[in-house]
């Protein structure tokens, strides 16, 4: 059998990022921990940036992952809040890859269809998918569910990744 590995999913989001740590044993998959890092609204953009930071940094020394993925961001209508979540979704990915993760990156469809069967799935069908995938799971948010999603995403695309890189190295 393959050996543990934990898995940290992030669905960033300035407001709330959602976090969801799985344990991925070949095909099974088992359900850690899940929830939310919180930034205040009536703080700067740099203090809530920093909570964001910090809030993932305490997910990864509590939870040990071996692994990180994060969804790609959908991409706003409105500039200044594309802008806002694209400074959270990158303090999604420089702090797993400070503490040492390799961290994926997944869009939001590609996550969709790994988890429910169909790209353009509403929140409420992953949440279901997640129940089922994953029966001991506590989502209590649309985000946490979110993040499982996307944990689940790279454990089933994990070994495809690691095979074409290996390809590429070789030639």
């Amino acid at each position: 059998m393959a050996p543990a590995i934990r898995i940290l999913g992030i669905d960033p989001g300035l407001r709330k990022t959602g976090w969801g740590v799985i344990v991925s044993e070949g095909s099974k998959l088992s359900f850690l921990a899940c929830g939310c890092v919180e930034s205040a609204g009536g703080l700067s953009l740099g203090e809530r940036l920093r909570q964001l930071h910090e809030g993932i940094g305490k997910v990864i020394c509590a939870y040990e992952p071996h692994e990180a993925a994060v969804e790609e961001t959908f991409v706003n209508r409105d500039p200044q809040s594309a802008l806002k979540l694209g400074q959270a979704r990158g303090i999604a990915l420089v702090v797993p890859s400070l503490a040492g993760l390799s961290v994926a990156e997944y869009a939001a469809n590609l996550v969709k269809k790994t988890v429910v069967g169909v790209g353009h799935a509403d929140k409420k069908q992953i949440q279901a998918m997640i129940r089922v995938l994953l029966p001991r799971a506590e989502a209590t948010s649309a985000d946490a569910a979110d993040a499982l999603a996307v944990a689940i995403c790279h454990a089933q695309h994990r070994g495809m990744r690691a095979l074409v890189a290996q390809m590429r190295a070789a030639g």
